[in-house]
């Protein structure tokens, strides 16, 4: 059992309380289903602890390896494999009728393809062929921003992103589809961002120094997106750019949360920064919900030295198949039978099976790659991709 065992099982209850929430209709029905989910949110529940997970745990990988060059490698294979079965799957399933595709597809190709390239679609205006892949949009721009900020030396300034993230969606009223308001805003966008990002994330591969330093740049303009263009899609996921930036700010306190573990800033200015981020959440993101998420992370960390529940930790270890293919194995479920008990079956084993072969078979073979990537030592060759050589590590919120 690792040491950061906690943080599987955490991964691993928030993609079970997704996947509950998504089956809930199919087995409650649809009245039984919207008076909880009024009552409280559990699907928003389970993505905002794992956006804390996640504002946790990226850093932290990044700042171990202490190379933008193998964080963006590595990044790559652990996401994009999973993401393309489950796109094919999904895609496959629309085209035998048993999945509904976004009209989008084809009446807006070139964005939508932009945007499931990227991954950011949500924040582009553009609906995913799955509807989990809305969340993903907000970690590739937490990637961007998280190796921006590292690039630049300014990497412990999390507190100060957090809580300006925070202060931000209260008192400045931000447009929802500046950049994707019609048809042509949205291609427009979706290719400039996609030409970005491929600039951007070559640039870090490349691992030389000046150029990264300007893919950086480039990066933090990702903040952009959810300041902006937070509800493009005009779905209940986003619904408005201030709930976007401020589901940004969660991710951002994860990062606060594991700097002040590891004394990087001080207890006062963290506890600063979380609390404005929790004031801020639990207005816009509903304080219910907020509360759980913030309690959930709290016990988990205070027993981040015990042996945590097995079963926690495997599902955490699928978690990524889990999250990316229940909505599919949903599907298949409900048109095999219309009996509620019969769906939970089929839907429990079919998520459960999918998740582990996901695992198997297409995220840990190309976790192993990119384990076996070479990677030259870049501050031996004059380039730069190490904290020591980017910029003075800063001891600042």
């Amino acid at each position: 059992m690792t040491r950061l065992a906690w943080l599987d099982a955490l991964r691993g209850w928030a993609a079970v309380t997704v996947a509950v929430f998504h089956l809930s209709p199919a087995v409650l029905g649809s009245e039984r289903h919207l008076s909880l989910y009024h009552a409280f949110d559990l699907g928003r529940y389970g993505v905002l602890l794992f956006f804390l997970v996640s504002g946790y745990v990226i850093p932290m990988s990044l700042e171990r390896h202490g190379s933008l060059r193998r964080f963006w490698a590595g990044r790559l294979l652990r996401i994009y494999p999973a993401y393309l079965v489950a796109a094919v799957v999904a895609l496959a399933l629309g085209a035998a009728g048993l999945l509904r595709m976004p009209a989008q597809l084809t009446t807006e190709t070139v964005a939508s393809v932009a945007g499931h390239v990227t991954m950011l679609q949500d924040l582009l205006g553009v609906q995913g062929v799955l509807r989990p892949f809305w969340t993903l949009s907000y970690e590739m721009v937490f990637y961007l921003l998280t190796a921006g900020l590292f690039a630049w030396g300014r990497h412990r300034w999390s507190g100060w992103w957090a809580a300006g993230l925070t202060v931000v969606a209260a008192v400045v009223a931000l447009p929802d589809d500046l950049l994707g308001g019609t048809v042509g805003q949205r291609r427009i966008t979706a290719v400039a961002v996609l030409v970005l990002l491929i600039g951007v994330v070559t640039a870090y591969l490349t691992g030389w120094k000046a150029v990264s330093l300007v893919a950086a740049a480039g990066g933090l303009c990702a903040a952009a997106l959810p300041l902006v263009n937070g509800s493009a899609t005009g779905q209940v996921t986003g619904a408005s750019s201030v709930q976007a930036t401020q589901m940004l700010a969660v991710m951002f306190a994860g990062t606060v949360i594991h700097r002040m573990q590891h004394r990087q800033i001080g207890r006062l200015p963290a506890a600063v920064a979380l609390t404005v981020v929790l004031a801020g959440a639990a207005v816009h993101l509903g304080p219910a919900v907020v509360l759980a998420v913030a309690g959930t992370f709290a016990v988990g960390y205070a027993l981040s030295e015990q042996r945590p529940p097995a079963v926690l930790v495997w599902l955490g270890e699928v978690s990524y198949s889990l999250y990316l293919l229940h909505v599919p194995v949903l599907a298949v479920a409900v048109h095999v039978s219309g009996r509620p008990l019969i769906i939970a079956l089929l839907f429990t084993a079919g998520a459960l099976g999918t998740a582990w072969a996901g695992h198997r078979y297409v995220e840990r073979p190309a976790q192993a790659l990119a384990r076996r990537l070479p990677m030259i030592n870049i501050a031996t060759q004059g380039t730069d991709a190490r904290t020591r050589s980017f910029g003075k590590r800063h001891e600042s919120v």
